[in-house]
């Protein structure tokens, strides 16, 4: 198994539709048994700062796009992933074991 990390902020969008959701969308259409959005507090990257401020308005805050899948079934959709977020995000892999 392995385990695909999309990093990319809230605020992202692709076509008018969140980033995130266009992803997850994707994944579930191709048949992937589940994934997580983890939203972070704060973070910094190439495109500056993301936080939260607790004032009642959500700033652009970071997300972790979190899949655990067969190697296999997750591949092929790499290339599509990447084009969805260009240079606004990053993917990693890492191998996993389930128990």
């Amino acid at each position: 198994m392995i385990c695909l990390m999309v990093r990319i902020k809230k605020n992202d969008k692709v076509k008018g539709k969140r980033t995130f959701q266009v992803i997850l969308d994707m994944l579930k259409d191709h048949g992937i048994s589940g994934a997580t959005v983890w939203t972070g507090m704060a973070g910094f990257g190439k495109r500056g700062k993301s936080n939260f401020q607790i004032e009642g308005i959500s700033v652009n805050m970071p997300l972790l796009i979190e899949v655990v899948e067969e190697k296999a079934k997750l591949e092929s959709m790499l290339p599509d992933i990447k084009k969805i977020i260009g240079d606004n995000g990053f993917v990693t892999l890492h191998d996993v074991d389930v128990l």
